[in-house]
């Protein structure tokens, strides 16, 4: 599939089920769809910064043998360097960039950016409960149009925080009161600071949401630069397990009808390819920008819509797959 987009997109053009191909079946003529495995060569120019999981901060990071982590190579970039990543988990996010950079894994490794930390430190409870004390909570309210009345006996409120918990992987519902809970749901006191859970966590993983969003593509001055209006190329990341959305990239949002010239110019020319965006606890992404690129992308399980392109002209997206909307069955709302 592929769809090109010669307008002007002024107020909000949200992405929903485009396309789900499950993978039993063949792909339709076109493709191939959704990410597609490279081997990546560094780019040529700029300051190339290489980072992996167990990088150091204060290493230089201009060697492959000598990694620096994401976050301090982030500060780092300038317009025309590279981020190259080492393949594995990076428990990480709240990262800001405003420069047109590269990021993008090391050859044909698989980096994978998670939102998540492991929970470990659980305590037995009766009746086949277990809980943990967290600090990184994302209580939240539903929009003020959507009818309580109508829809809570469908729609528990809980649905609406943007917490998520994973056992091996696997993604829990979240629940109202702790008398509710079983091995596929979870609860959250937000007064006390406790998750519950009732799969008993010995000897497996339970990851629990720990960072907002992966990356934001700011507007303003950060890491003491100045923002250069040039978008970001992303290539062959997954980013997955985000509390409200994995990536956003900011600009102006007109609240009435508004040129073509004023709006869509603060980030220009962003290229997403081959990235997998999954588990989002709202949404896959929000983009702004001119000559935006979203190119064999994966966007799936999440809790609402998968992107928002919003007041952005002359864009791009092919050969992506959208699937797998609504994963926590909201109802009186517009989530797919």
């Amino acid at each position: 599939m592929q769809m090109l987009l010669k307008s002007r997109l002024i107020g909000v053009f949200s992405i929903l089920v485009l396309l789900s191909v499950p993978d039993v079946f063949a792909q339709p003529s076109g493709g191939p769809y959704g990410p597609v495995r490279q081997t990546y060569q560094v780019p040529v120019g700029g300051t190339k910064y290489f980072v992996s999981p167990d990088g150091r901060p204060d290493a230089s990071g201009k060697s492959i043998s000598d990694p620096t982590t994401i976050q301090s190579a982030v500060e780092r970039v300038r317009t025309g360097d590279a981020i190259i990543l080492r393949g594995g988990n990076y428990r990480t996010g709240d990262l800001f960039i405003n420069q047109g950079i590269t990021i993008q894994p090391y050859q044909d490794e698989q980096p994978v950016l998670k939102g998540t930390l492991v929970a470990d430190d659980w305590v037995p409870l009766k009746k086949g409960l277990w809980k943990a004390h967290w600090k990184h909570l994302f209580p939240a309210q539903p929009e003020s149009w959507w009818r309580r009345e109508r829809e809570e006996k469908d729609t528990p409120l809980s649905r609406f925080n943007n917490d998520m918990v994973f056992v091996d992987g696997r993604f829990l519902q979240s629940v109202g009161t702790r008398d509710e809970v079983d091995e596929e749901t979870f609860y959250i006191d937000y007064e006390n600071g406790l998750v519950y859970i009732g799969t008993d966590p010995a000897n497996r993983v339970v990851e629990i949401t720990a960072f907002d969003c992966a990356i934001t593509r700011t507007t303003e001055k950060f890491h003491g630069k100045k923002s250069d209006k040039k978008g970001p190329v992303i290539r062959g990341i997954t980013f997955t397990q985000y509390a409200y959305r994995a990536l956003e990239f900011e600009g102006i949002d007109p609240d009435g009808i508004s040129a073509e010239s004023e709006h869509g110019k603060e980030i220009i020319g962003t290229t997403l390819e081959n990235c997998e965006i999954s588990f989002g606890s709202r949404v896959g992404g929000y983009f702004r920008g001119d000559h935006l690129t979203i190119r064999n992308c994966l966007i799936s399980d999440t809790s609402t819509e998968g992107i928002f392109i919003l007041n952005s002209s002359d864009v791009l997206l092919e050969k992506n797959i959208f699937q797998k909307n609504n994963i926590e069955r909201i109802t009186g709302y517009y989530p797919a």
